[in-house]
C-alpha cells in the first residue's frame, strides 16, 4: 500500500502548490486589481491603502510593494511551479511577517490560516516543485 501510495507523491506536491499559489493570488487581487476596475483610474490606491497599514506596522512603506507582489507574482509562479523554491522563499518570509505582526495577537484561530499557509511556502521551499512543474520542465529545479 505504501509502495503504491508513494507514486502519487508528486501529485502532492502539486497539490500544495497549486493551493498556494492560488490563495496568495486571490489574496492579493483586491491589492492588485481594486474595486471598480481600472475604469476608476484608481489602479494604485489599493495597493496605497495597504502601503499605509504597513507603515502603521511599523515597517518601511517600500515592503508594502515587496509583499504585494510577492503575493500576486510570487503566487502565480509559485502556482504554475516557475522558480517555486525563490517564491516560496520570500512567501514564507511575507507570511510569517503577517503572522507575528498582525495574525498572533488575536489567538491561534486568527493565526492558523496564515500558519498553514507558511508550513506549505516552508514545504515548497525545502521539497522544490514537484514533478508537474516548469522548473522541472525547464530544468531550473
Amino acid at each position: 500500500m505504501v509502495r503504491w501510495l508513494n507514486g502519487f507523491q508528486p501529485w502532492g506536491v502539486f497539490l500544495l502548490r497549486v493551493v498556494l499559489g492560488a490563495a496568495m493570488v486571490s489574496h492579493s487581487w483586491s491589492k492588485v486589481y481594486p474595486a471598480g476596475g481600472l475604469n476608476h483610474g484608481h489602479l494604485l490606491s489599493s495597493v496605497e491603502h495597504f502601503n499605509d497599514y504597513v507603515v502603521h506596522l511599523g515597517l518601511p512603506r517600500w515592503l508594502g510593494y515587496v509583499s504585494t507582489a510577492t503575493e500576486f507574482v510570487g503566487g502565480f509562479s509559485i502556482l504554475i511551479g516557475l522558480f517555486t523554491r525563490f517564491w516560496s522563499l520570500l512567501t514564507a518570509g511575507d507570511l510569517l511577517v503577517a503572522l507575528v505582526l498582525v495574525n498572533l495577537r488575536h489567538g491561534y484561530e486568527a493565526s492558523e490560516h496564515t500558519l498553514t499557509l507558511a508550513a506549505i511556502a516552508v514545504m515548497l521551499l525545502l521539497a522544490g516543485p514537484g514533478a508537474a512543474s516548469l522548473d522541472r520542465r525547464l530544468g531550473l529545479h
